[in-house]
């Protein structure tokens, strides 16, 4: 491997010339921009702003732009001239426990070859002092024109170093965590914990990067001249959970059964049946559409007027009533109907026989009045 940095371990008196290699590397896949209309390479030209003409590497420098746009430019010659104890060296400061490094400092990753066989010897004895110590260097270097911390600690039986994070470049977590109050009870934990047990340990070296291995297939068949490339089939999006219980009972249920293990019928089963999988999903109901309102009579004179409002008020319970009063509504009409007919024909021979027996007696007293006369 080829190395990207020349210098030497400081190690109280000793000096321990080494070589740095990168210890990780990125296996992405990269593209190019491509004009979409003939297939043509897009570049970036580097143009200075006040003539307009394009300038080489060589032409270039630094410099530190204040807040109001002010350009300050800085020199390789003026930072080479800067006190930096460690542009050659990395200096090891002190050797601390691996559980008091915080992982969130954690950066890139070297690792540290010994640079001839002079180095051999002391590059052994660190390496073997940090094995039986079971601690780890906390060190400062100079790489890439800046001060960097760094930890070195022992793989296999090569000596890795690990870029950390200035303290002061980690940003405190302020507003993250939820500000609800939650309880979470003891029920929640054991099967929390459960799950965990039955997920058990994995070995890192088995993983891999699904996305890219994808993306490498389309990138092939694309090459052969395929011009549909079949997707595979995306996974069925989870359900909103509403019973935390039920969900972690569902979960260590599937990790069982993915591992070919049979679920127990310990305590972290006990409410599986009761709570059932379908407990952890949501089910929307259809919506029901609310009844129409009767539409308000026309304000028409005369008996229609009149006819119509007593039809309203007449159907308005039949509408609220049951199925068994809406079938006996046709033949409540009809007696109505029937009522009302005979009610008439009774009120007519009142009338006829009123006015027959009206017509008699004048008929009677007009009788004797023409025999006198």
């Amino acid at each position: 491997m080829r190395s990207i940095w020349n210098g030497a371990i400081s190690f109280g008196l000793v000096s321990i010339p080494i070589k740095l290699v990168n210890a990780t590397e990125n296996r992405s896949v990269s593209f190019r921009q491509i004009h979409t209309a003939d297939g043509g390479r897009i570049r970036y030209r580097k143009v200075c702003e006040l003539d307009g003409e394009e300038v080489s590497t060589a032409e270039i420098g630094k410099a530190y732009e204040e807040a109001d746009g002010t350009m300050i430019p800085i020199t390789d010659e003026d930072l080479a001239a800067l006190p930096l104890p460690t542009a050659k060296t990395i200096e090891i400061v002190a050797f601390v426990p691996e559980s008091e490094i915080d992982p969130l400092q954690l950066d890139a990753a070297y690792y540290l070859a010994a640079n001839g066989v002079p180095a051999a010897k002391p590059y052994t004895l660190l390496r073997e002092a940090l094995k039986r110590s079971e601690r780890v260097a906390i060190a400062k270097f100079a790489l890439r024109g800046r001060e960097r911390l760094g930890m070195l600690r022992v793989v296999d039986d090569v000596i890795a170093m690990h870029g950390l994070l200035w303290p002061d470049e980690i940003r405190r977590p302020e507003g993250v965590a939820p500000d609800t109050a939650v309880t979470v009870r003891d029920a929640e934990l054991d099967l929390a914990d459960a799950l965990m047990d039955t997920l058990g340990e994995v070995d890192i070296s088995t993983l891999h990067d699904d996305y890219r291995e994808a993306v490498e297939e389309l990138i092939a068949a694309k090459a052969e001249g395929a011009v549909e490339v079949p997707a595979e089939a995306k996974p069925e999006k989870g359900a909103q959970v509403i019973d935390l219980m039920a969900a972690l009972e569902s979960s260590v249920r599937a990790a069982r059964e993915a591992r070919g293990e049979e679920a127990p019928a310990g305590k972290a089963e006990e409410g599986g049946e009761a709570a059932g999988d379908e407990a952890a999903s949501v089910t929307e109901l259809p919506r029901r559409t609310p009844p129409k309102a009767p539409a308000a009579p026309k304000a028409s004179g005369g008996r229609k007027s009149t006819a119509r409002t007593a039809k309203t008020s007449d159907e308005e319970p039949a509408r609220k009533s049951t199925a068994k009063k809406t079938a006996a509504k046709p033949a409540a009409k009809k007696t109505t109907a029937k009522s009302a007919s005979k009610s008439a024909a009774k009120k007519t021979t009142e009338r006829k026989t009123s006015a027959g027996g009206a017509k008699k007696t004048t008929a009677k007293k007009s009788a004797p009045r023409r025999k006198s006369a």
